[in-house]
């Protein structure tokens, strides 16, 4: 992306402040020298005023960035929306079209896959997807990809492939050996807290991974590592998906 004049990038989200891609973009806009380039939070309490945003930055807007609550609402607002991120039913990247028309692409599913990729072993067939948000959308999608299955873990279990928190048996923990977390439960400030699994069933057969960077080992993650389970946080995932949104941006 050449730098022809200003340029602004923005996350879209609620009660954003603590903004990983704030802090990456900005840094990474320091590193190519593009000095008329800015980061910065869209941070609305509705999604009504997305278009606000548009409206006032479109002529200068380079791309956004798309977080919770978001993920999902923020489509019907879009021009256009990649194949991959139809069949997911989310989006947390849009480009500005040459035409000036926004469309949607997913690049958590790209952030995912290559991150939990080093860590899959011929015994991982099963997942257990804790959360049914838009994050929640892309892994599943990434692990169709894998030949994974996957029951999402809810608290309204409503669904045909969801199961109840209280339904977490010694016998599907048995069976389902990938546990992903894609809640917000655990994180800073209220690092105290964990999603409500059983934790006692874990075995070093199994692989814990948590959305959550902040903190690094999360409530989750720990009492994973005290069973033997393989843990990975989110923060690579947050990396590669924001090269893939830069990526989709400069193409």
């Amino acid at each position: 992306m050449e730098e022809k004049k200003n340029k602004v990038f923005g996350l879209l989200g609620k009660d954003i402040e603590y903004s990983f891609s704030r802090a990456y973009f900005t840094e990474k806009f320091k590193k190519l020298l593009l000095e008329r380039y800015r980061y910065v939070n869209f941070d609305i309490q509705d999604i009504q005023d997305f278009l606000s945003i548009i409206t006032k930055e479109k002529e200068n807007l380079g791309g956004v960035n798309v977080t919770i609550p978001y993920k999902e609402s923020v489509m019907q607002y879009l021009d256009k929306v990649d194949k991959t991120a139809k069949k997911i039913g989310a989006v947390n990247t849009i480009k500005i079209t040459k035409k000036g028309n926004l469309k949607g692409y997913n690049s958590d599913v790209v952030g995912f896959d290559k991150s939990i990729a080093p860590l899959l072993k011929k015994h991982h067939k099963k997942a257990l997807i804790l959360g049914t948000g838009g994050a929640s959308k892309a892994i599943a999608y990434a692990l169709k990809q894998r030949g994974i299955t996957y029951l999402f873990v809810s608290r309204n279990a409503s669904k045909k492939n969801q199961i109840s928190y209280h339904q977490l048996t010694e016998e599907i923990l048995d069976k389902y050996h990938i546990i992903i977390n894609s809640t917000p439960v655990g994180t800073s400030p209220k690092t105290a807290l964990s999603p409500n699994i059983p934790y006692q069933f874990l075995t070093d057969k199994h692989l814990l991974y948590d959305l959550i960077y902040n903190p690094e080992i999360t409530t989750f993650l720990s009492k994973g590592k005290e069973k033997g389970a393989v843990i990975k946080n989110g923060y690579e995932m947050l990396e590669l998906q924001a090269e893939e949104s830069w990526r989709i941006w400069c193409k």
